[in-house]
Formats: structure tokens, sequence, C-alpha cells
């Protein structure tokens, strides 16, 4: 039989308009451009195996949806098994999936042998197929079977895991693996995944199909994120009883940083209601052109959360949903967000990834986990766009960590294998080990550990980061200030270029405005000493420095020495405040052409 059949005389064509303004929540109206030329290739080359990886928001379970229901129509396969993450994603792959007419038992478990003749296919967790591979093999074996791997990723996860899903889909007629968030570095392959030598000689996956961040941005089908980063002076009690002190978003020893984050992140310290409020603040200003914007708070445990919803209650005046685990009431909470208009959910790991609520506009990552995965998954529950001009803001610290993330957010990565992991804190080490040490509260190393305490927070405004750019006021720019609110307070709907040109105007504005107040000037007293505002210009060059460093890979020095070449002067520890500033403002507007 000849499978390469014309998409315009097949059942693709009775979807396209249909299926996708049916998905589940709201996914999208007709097939998008990127959508419609994955399935045109899909059935171009005709593979076994395919792997699609795109974007959180992109729309990947509308694309492998469409494929499934040409495969059956074609009777190339009379089964489909979908394998998610998440016991709640397996719910979420049933009702999108009954939408366009195949019918998916969500419960059912390799224990149970048969189910219902009702359905044409099955959705079952990586962990299920891992307690009874061979039968999920032996149903595989029975039916011609599509198996879409949803954020293949996981099948990496444990070395058992993947011996598992290639035991038990090593059958099947057809595989569809889809990721939407970065693969990290490890020794274990992902079955399934063709791997191909980089320019380093070491294997990397290739995809058949990829569709980024900075393409989906580009063809409005993703919403602009703006980072609000918060620093802050932080204290804490060590094992020693040694009292420390130090500032969030200055460079720290790792154990430094990571108590730092810590004490930030504490729910009876200043630092994290303050953000809070901030937030809420911003999620107010959104929802005067959506009223039904909704906001979330990613904690790292489960106490955390239940603390950040008081909080949350006492600020927003009204009570938020606490999701705090994997069963099935947390996935109707879930669900009920998703579908009403309350103002703030507050969750532990469970929203972090593939859970659609197309209504969250506002974000706070207050989790101690630091890997470049978990964040990109975090920061996907934010970027599906509804409407052309809406932007997403995501609160976090100013760790250098994240912003480095954060300002890669555009970088396409692949799984690379046999990279040795040489530090427990590797941003590349298996994430599952790094997520569970977050969320067990260990610390950093053995000599801190037991008796930490956090003494005492406080936050202040850092900048704005957007595609790679900072954007902000010099000096401590204080909570609830109108500084603060240049900021706060930008329309939550604008176009991408838009979203640039007016941070760059509200910075101006205020710099300005300042500039013609009774205070002194820069350019009054060009030898200003003043050992605050030279602190305070040194932190922001050095973080802007750092997340250059991020993002081009140019190392400190270099970018400090080329900074000092253009505008002269002497080393920054004993730079003036004139010469601090031109170099800020030189390596902004080098961010900014970059981006262009």
């Amino acid at each position: 039989m000849n499978e390469h059949i014309e998409l315009e005389t097949s059942a693709l064509d009775k979807l396209s308009p249909a299926y996708p303004a049916r998905a589940a929540w709201g996914t999208a109206a007709p097939l998008r451009a990127w959508q419609h030329d994955a399935i045109t290739q899909y059935f171009t080359d005709n593979p076994r195996d395919f792997l699609t990886v795109a974007t959180p928001g992109a729309g990947k379970t509308t694309f492998a949806l469409t494929v499934a229901s040409e495969l059956l129509a074609r009777r190339i396969i009379d089964r489909v098994t979908v394998v998610a993450p998440t016991e709640h994603l397996k719910t979420q792959w049933a009702q999108a999936a009954a939408k366009v007419g195949i019918p998916i038992d969500p419960t059912y478990s390799g224990g149970k042998g048969r189910t219902s003749g009702d359905y044409v296919g099955i959705a079952v967790t990586y962990a299920g197929v891992a307690t009874n591979p061979l039968a999920m093999r032996i149903r595989t074996e029975r039916f011609k079977t599509l198996v879409i791997l949803d954020e293949i990723h996981h099948a990496g996860d444990a070395l058992s895991w993947g011996e598992a899903v290639r035991e038990a889909f090593e059958p099947a007629r057809r595989r569809l693996a889809l990721t939407g968030t970065p693969f990290r570095s490890d020794v274990n392959p992902i079955p399934f995944v063709t791997y191909e030598p980089g320019p380093d000689g070491v294997p990397r996956s290739a995809a058949d199909f990829t569709y980024g961040y900075g393409h989906a941005l580009r063809d409005h089908v993703v919403r602009p994120v703006l980072f609000w980063a918060y620093n802050g002076e932080l204290q804490w009690r060590t094992r020693a009883g040694d009292e420390v002190s130090a500032r969030l978003g200055e460079p720290l020893t790792k154990d430094m940083a990571a108590h730092a984050l810590r004490t930030a992140l504490d729910p009876n310290g200043s630092w994290i209601a303050s953000v809070l409020e901030a937030a809420d603040r911003r999620l107010s200003e959104v929802r005067k052109t959506f009223p039904d914007a909704g906001g979330l708070v990613i904690a790292t445990d489960q106490d955390s959360a239940r603390a950040y919803a008081d909080v949350l209650a006492r600020i927003a005046g009204e009570k938020p949903v606490v999701v705090l685990s994997d069963e099935k009431t947390s996935s109707k909470r879930i669900e009920k967000f998703a579908e009403g208009d309350a103002r703030w959910m507050v969750a532990v790991r469970m929203v972090s990834e593939g859970v659609d609520i197309p209504r969250l506009a506002v974000g706070v990552y207050a989790t101690t986990i630091a890997t470049p995965l978990f964040f990109a998954q975090a920061v996907g529950r934010f970027v599906r766009a509804r409407k052309r001009g809406e932007t997403a803001s995501v609160f976090l610290p100013s760790s250098l960590p994240l912003l480095g993330f954060a300002s890669e957010l555009e970088v396409e990565r692949d799984h690379v294998l046999g990279r040795k992991v040489t530090d427990e804190g590797d941003i590349f080490a298996p994430e599952d080990a790094m997520v569970a040490q977050a969320q067990a509260g260990e610390a950093a190393s053995d000599e801190l550990t037991g008796a930490y305490e956090a003494l005492g927070s406080s936050a202040t405004f850092a900048h704005v980061l957007y595609d790679g750019a900072e954007f902000g006021h010099a000096g401590e720019v204080h909570v609830g200030s109108d500084e603060e609110m240049d900021f706060l307070g930008i329309p939550g709907l604008l176009e991408p270029d838009q979203v640039r040109s007016l941070l760059q105007t509200r910075q101006r504005q205020r710099r300005e405005l300042n500039a013609g107040t009774p205070a002194r000037a820069v350019d009054e007293e060009p030898d200003v000493t003043a050992h605050e505002r030279l602190a305070v210009l040194r932190r922001e060059l050095n973080g802007l420095v750092a997340a250059w460093n991020h993002r081009t890979g140019t190392p400190h020095g270099v970018t400090h020495a080329a900074l000092r070449k253009h505008c002269g002067g002497p080393a920054a520890a004993v730079a003036t405040a004139a010469q601090l500033q031109a170099r800020i403002d030189r390596l902004r507007e080098m961010a900014a052409k970059k981006s262009s």
C-alpha cells in the first residue's frame, strides 16, 4: 500500500479547521504554519520514528493528535498509546483526543490487561511503563500501534525507564516523540532518538522537526516574557553559629549562593512577601486588559507552598488555589482554576511541565531548583498565547544562574551523550536527582547542613530582563516605589517590539526626570566618590557582564576590557560613577543590537 497519499484528500483537511478550535482549554485556531509544515514533512518522509522539538505553548498536542487521526484514517495504525510524564497529563491527553474522536483510556495500567472496546487508545506514564514493560509490549504487538512519547526526555531520567520504554515499544508500527524543553547532558541515550556526532565528535540528538521559542515569538504563537529580577539584603545563621550577611545578585560562593536563595524564599521573611506583593500588582495591571488573567507561584515544597498561599491571601484578598501533589483531586483543582477566573494558584512541581492553563500571565519562580530544564519547563507555563499582543511576566530572585537561563530563553539545546558530570551541582546533572535534592531542602555542602536558620531578608527591584537586555533605574529601587511602578504598570497587551520600546522609554523618562531635579547629577560632579552610588553601579555593571557571559560565552574579563577600551577609564574597582554608567549604557546597547 502506498502511504504517500496527498494531504489535500486526507482526513487532515477535515481536522484542520475544526480540531484545534476544540482542543483542550483553547489550544489554538486552525493549524498553525509550523504544525502544517511538520505534518507535511512527517507524511513525506513516512518515518517509523519522528522527533519533534517545539517550544512550550506551540501546540505539540494538536500536531500529534492530527498525525494520529490521519494514520488511523489511512489504516496504517489501529491503536494509539500515549506515554506522559504525570497522571494529570494522561487525563489532559485523553480530554484533547476525545474532542477529535479518538477515545483514550487514561486509567489503563499494565496489570489491567484489556480495556473497554470503546477505546482506540490508552494513556500511561513513564513510571507505569517501567512497572510492567512486558505487558505493554504484548499489547503493542497485538495491534498496529502508534506510540506518542510526550516529553520524551523523561525516558532518560533513569536507565531502567529508558530500558522499559525500549522493551515495551520496540514492536510499535510508528513512534512519535515530542519534547518542548532543552535536553540535558548525560550518558543515558533516549530510546528511539537518533544521535549524530557534533563538531566536537560528541553524539547529539537529531530532531526531525524543530520549532524554537524565538521562531514561535516571531510568529506570534507564544507571548514575549518579561523577567522581573529582585535583589535583596539577606541574613542567616550557619551551623557553627556564625551570622552571615549577603546581597542577592552579587557573585557568591556555591554555599553562600544556595543559602542566600533559601533565605530569600523563606516564607517568614520580607523578601518573598515583597515580591509576591509586586507580582500581585503586576497581575492587577494585566487584568485591566485581560480580566481572567491568572498567576502561578512555583514553590520548592509543600510547606512553603501553603505558607506562600497564606501570604498571598492577605495581599490579594482572595485565597489562592493550592496544588500540592499529583493526585486526582489536584488535577480537578488545576482544571477548575484553568476554566475559572481566580487570581492565584500555588503549586509545587506538577504544574511545571505540560499542564495547559492559557490564562496564566504572571508567575513567581519561588523554588530553589536551578536547572535549565526545570526553568524552561516552568517558564513554559506562561508563554501560551490566546490572542496577539499578550505578554507574560515571571518574577525571580537575582540569582546569576536563573538570570542566565532567562537570558538564554531562545537558545536551542540537544541531548548530549558522554559528557562527564564532575560536580553534584552541575547544571547538567541528572534532573530528578537535583529536584529531589532541592525539594528535600538539602544544603549545598556537608559543612553547612543541619542548623541553617534564616534570620531576615529585604527586597529591592533590580531590573526587567527582556530578550537578553536589562532595563531598570540607577540606584536602589524600593518595592512599592514610583520607580518600580514605571515597569510594573506596563500594559499587558503589547507586541514584542513595543515591549522593548516601552521599556527603553520608561527607563529614559525616569533618568531625565531625575536629571531635572535639584539632586546632584553625575556630570555636574565628575569625581563622585560616594560609596553607596559606586557600589550600586559596580553591582549593575557586574550583573550585566554576567548576563552577557551567559548569552555569548564571552569571559567576564574580556567584556570588562572591551568596555574599558571603548569608554575609557581605569578598572571598575577605581572607576568614577560617570565611567561606570558609560560602560553600563554601552553594554546595554550591545545587547540591544544583538537582539535586533
